[in-house]
């Protein structure tokens, strides 16, 4: 809605309703379960963007100060490691994608990081280290996995969109695009 320039009620009702419904470490998470306590990186990097621009259009402090809450689960993990004990949470999480949908890979956390203004911070660079090692010879990047099926089979990942080639060792143009903005706004390119 923001993008496309409906700033009204609406979007100050969404903006208040995510600061609300954030969870106590920063980001958002789905679970039902009262044993949760985690938030879900799935779940929480599209809030960062909303909560993000909503701060900058409407130059609102409690959607500034949420969205860096909400910024600091990626970066205090580094982007893909568990708190305790640095090791992999999931290994989709270092794999490039497009488009992710509503999954978490570490390009699309970086480019929210670009979006959001956290770019810049130390805490980005083993992330944006992993991004870099994925660049291909052509000085593209691959798309190393896909969440949608380019055959109608009833499928709800059916997409009818080319979303470009998928494979290690192949440019994807979208996954490339995405990479090099995140690599020029952290000053690597």
């Amino acid at each position: 809605m923001l993008k496309l320039g409906f700033i009204d009620k609406r979007a100050d009702q969404l903006a208040e309703n995510l600061m609300r419904w954030q969870w106590p470490d920063g980001g958002w998470n789905c679970d039902k379960k009262p044993s949760a306590v985690v938030s879900s990186f799935h779940e929480t990097w599209i809030p960062v963007r909303a909560l993000a621009l909503y701060a900058n259009l409407c130059d609102h402090d409690g959607a500034r100060e949420a969205a860096a809450r909400a910024a600091d689960v990626f970066l205090s993990r580094k982007h893909w490691r568990r708190l305790r004990g640095g090791d992999l949470i999931k290994s989709c999480f270092v794999q490039l994608c497009y488009p992710p949908y509503w999954h978490y890979c570490i390009l699309k956390g970086l480019k929210v990081m670009v979006e959001a203004g956290f770019i810049k911070d130390n805490r980005c660079e083993e992330a944006l280290d992993q991004l870099e090692m994925k660049r291909l010879d052509d000085g593209g990047f691959p798309a190393e996995s896909a969440y949608f099926s380019a055959s109608p089979s009833g499928s709800s990942n059916y997409s009818p969109v080319k979303w470009g080639v998928k494979g290690a060792g192949k440019m994807n143009e979208w996954v490339t695009a995405d990479a090099l903005c995140v690599l020029a706004a952290s000053g690597r390119l």
